[in-house]
């Protein structure tokens, strides 16, 4: 499992505590059920942003990390002199057999 980007951190926190925040300012919840509803909707909404950085930023690198487009070029031909054998011209040259 990949650790997570410092952005994933730092979006996913400020998420949790600014919607966790504002959340229980604006319903006026006093009991303890309202508060752990609240807490887990901000958690919930905290993990939301962090994907969503991930995947806009997924698609960015993705993207930006993409090798460029290279034409290929024809493999370069070079002719070697053929080796010379003395006394031998268009013939074999003796080869070592396993046969005996």
């Amino acid at each position: 499992m990949p650790r997570p980007t410092p952005a994933q951190v730092g979006y996913g926190s400020l998420a949790v505590v600014v919607s966790t925040f504002a959340m229980l300012l604006l319903s006026g919840a006093r009991g303890g059920a309202g508060v752990v509803a609240i807490a887990a909707a901000g958690l919930v909404l905290g993990l939301l942003v962090a994907f969503a950085v991930t995947a806009r930023g997924g698609r960015r690198t993705a993207a930006a990390a993409a090798p460029p487009a290279v034409t290929s070029a024809p493999p370069a031909t070079v002719d070697l002199p053929r080796a010379r054998v003395p006394g031998a011209s268009g013939t074999r040259v003796g080869e070592h057999s396993l046969r005996r």
